[in-house]
């Protein structure tokens, strides 16, 4: 870890009350997994030339056609997803709670184009289609680290560690993220306790009964505990 990156992280658990992991740090792997062997250059180049941060709020594109042209979209597709259908998409903003999670059925890959932080939990954690935020545990993302999270981790949006925002890299199997047709809607089955969880395809979603936009929405209010926040 570069050292500017690792007085951010100390200041970081300074100014808040939880403690923050690196993932560089062992308690990363029941999470997830430092990613290595893959060139990310060309999409981080992408993302700092032609994606925003937003003023207020986030950002999420599932799936970016000019990102998936480059060379090693087929690479990851093939080495990290054995072949299946992906999508290159991105999230940027300037989140700084977590009061909400979400998992995929398959790993999600996240790129830090800029360094932020992760909120996650294990699926295996929500009883009764309820989660105690207490049980999540926080992790910082140094810029160019690319991570996999597994499928059965609880995560959202990154948040940020600067008043600058955030800019990530989000990949994922092709179409999550993305709405369910009338038809997939017709054979949700609402009495099913993970099936209440499902709000788009491939993302099932639990949220704090504040987090207003996520209810909106039509995600399950299921978070116990503070509506919590970070600083930096």
């Amino acid at each position: 870890m570069r050292t500017e990156s690792m007085e951010l992280l100390k200041h970081l658990n300074e100014v808040n009350d939880v403690k923050i992991y690196s993932v560089e740090d062992p308690e990363f792997a029941p999470y997830g997994r430092i990613v290595k062997g893959y060139d990310f250059s060309d999409v981080t180049k992408y993302m700092v030339e032609h994606t925003d941060i937003p003023a207020e709020g986030n950002v999420y594109v599932p799936s970016v056609a000019e990102v998936e042209a480059f060379p090693v979209y087929e690479k990851v597709q093939a080495g990290l997803y054995g072949g299946m259908p992906i999508q290159f998409g991105y999230c940027n903003g300037r989140n700084s709670t977590y009061n909400g999670f979400e998992y995929h059925k398959g790993s999600e890959i996240n790129i830090a184009v800029t360094d932020f932080m992760l909120v996650l939990g294990h699926r295996w954690e929500i009883q009764n289609n309820h989660y105690d935020n207490k049980d999540a545990k926080v992790f910082f993302v140094e810029r160019g680290c690319a991570i996999e999270m597994f499928e059965t981790t609880l995560h959202l949006s990154p948040l940020k560690v600067t008043d600058d925002g955030f800019k990530g890299v989000v990949i994922l199997p092709k179409n999550t993220n993305t709405p369910l047709t009338d038809e997939e809607k017709a054979f949700v089955d609402k009495k099913d306790a993970e099936q209440t969880l499902l709000l788009q395809r491939n993302k099932w979603v639990i949220a704090h009964p504040k987090r207003e936009p996520l209810i909106k929405q039509g995600a399950h209010p299921g978070i116990i505990g503070d509506n919590k926040e970070l600083f930096y």
